[in-house]
């Protein structure tokens, strides 16, 4: 009985060593104690304590349900060296305080060539913080925040504060203040993220040379905000869902000589919002089913746009604030309209014979009173937009000198098969007729 007494004594003062908090009170020496260049690993069997600052290259990796949790006072993890590779960890509890210079983070990034690879970051201001931090990789990894706070009260996703060259892949962020937000940063690449209710999926400010490709932005407030900034390449991202009388799928405000090219824009209130901003090319974009497909500001000009596809959207084109000089088509290659224009093309070369023009009054409603937008697609409208073009309001939104021609739709198999046995019954039909 005495020996059972101590064994399950042992037992119990063994429970209590293995404790999350005297674990977790050791990550900072087991850190330091890590020689550079060395590897880390963090069994999931306990809750490491942050705040953690690694100084020095080496690999910190953790296991399925590893976690580190900082103490609400600071960054959780700080790294400093360059060459620092963090994986496969659970990182939460950065500090909120908005009463410091320093904006806080689950991971602050201050130096280079640092891999950050399948994290989980929840209840942090900031997910990743980049500052002054160049040529760094951030790849799958899920950022969530706290959705139902007020949206100045949590930061960005990632954060990226005069960082150049750095690679941002496959990441899953939702529910931050912004999914990505550039401030000063260039030549980055934005691949293949899924980014969804934020205020704005990402937003670039006075960046230069960024690649954004292969994304998708769903459910924001807007999808894509480009500020301030030249010689982005917009290309193959999705910008499904963004409602609101505010929002857009792409915003491009004093945004200069960059290209945005095979996206596809659906279901939003404004597809491409365009404003300030000079010698864009747009091309090879399906916008579809949105409000209004492309609303073009009088203080852009210079926009080229040819090859876009416009589909079953309310307003194709508004041109608020007055005419400005855009170019409809490029190398004599215009856009495909839909199959609301009656087009000919004698010569079948997949160009109309004649320009498509389309005249609004609803850009009048529009300067006058946003709220319209959350009743463009009322009966009331559209009878305003009939009438309006008989009234001084009219104007052109667009003229396309070479339209593309509608894309012929193949019919779905069930309807082939369909006609073909109707039309087989009537031949047999007859056949039987004329035997008699």
């Amino acid at each position: 009985m005495f020996k059972k007494s101590i064994l399950t004594a042992g037992l119990f003062c063994a429970l209590f060593t293995a404790s999350p908090v005297q674990a977790s009170a050791d990550l900072q020496r087991l850190v330091d104690q890590t020689e550079e260049g060395g590897v880390l690993t963090l069994p999931a069997t306990a809750v490491y304590e942050g705040n953690v600052v690694i100084d020095k290259p080496m690999t910190l990796r953790g296991e399925d349900g590893t976690v580190i949790r900082g103490d609400g006072k600071g960054n959780v993890i700080t790294i400093k060296a360059p060459g620092v590779r963090i994986e496969r960890l659970h990182v939460t509890g950065s500090s909120f305080s908005r009463n410091s210079e320093e904006e806080y983070a689950a991971i602050k990034v201050m130096s280079d060539g640092n891999i950050l690879k399948n994290l989980t970051i929840t209840n942090s201001y900031h997910g990743i913080y980049l500052s002054a931090a160049h040529y760094n990789q951030i790849t799958q990894t899920t950022i969530m925040g706290q959705g139902a706070q007020e949206i100045a009260g949590q930061g960005n996703g990632i954060h990226v504060y005069y960082s150049n060259h750095n690679q941002f892949n496959h990441n899953t962020i939702s529910h931050m203040r912004d999914g990505m937000f550039f401030d000063y940063s260039n030549d980055s690449q934005v691949i293949a993220n899924r980014v969804s209710h934020n205020r704005y999926g990402l937003h670039y400010m006075y960046s230069d040379r960024n690649v954004l490709a292969e994304n998708e932005f769903s459910f924001n407030v807007g999808g894509a905000t480009l500020m301030h900034s030249k010689s982005i390449r917009l290309e193959k991202n999705r910008f499904t869902l963004h409602q609101g009388t505010r929002s857009f799928g792409a915003m491009v405000q004093a945004c200069d000589d960059s290209e945005i090219t095979d996206n596809v824009f659906f279901y939003n209130q404004r597809a491409l919002y365009i404003d300030q901003s000079q010698r864009n090319r747009i091309s090879g974009n399906q916008l579809m089913n949105n409000h209004v497909g492309i609303e073009l500001w009088a203080s852009s000009a210079g926009q080229f746009f040819s090859d876009n596809h416009f589909e079953r959207n309310t307003a194709p084109v508004l041109l608020i604030g007055g005419q400005s000089t855009n170019h409809w088509s490029e190398n004599g290659k215009g856009n495909r309209w839909g199959n609301d224009y009656p087009m000919m093309d004698l010569n079948q070369d997949g160009i109309g014979d004649l320009p498509v023009q389309y005249s609004s009054t609803l850009y009048k409603l529009i300067e006058e009173n946003e709220l319209v937008y959350l009743f463009l697609n009322s009966p009331a409208v559209r009878v305003y937009e009939l009438l309006g073009r008989f009234s001084q309001n009219h104007m052109v939104m667009m003229e396309d000198p070479h339209p593309l021609m509608p894309l012929k739709r193949s019919l779905p198999l069930r309807w082939m098969v369909l006609g073909i046995a109707t039309i087989m019954g009537v031949w047999l039909s007859r056949r039987k007729e004329v035997k008699r």
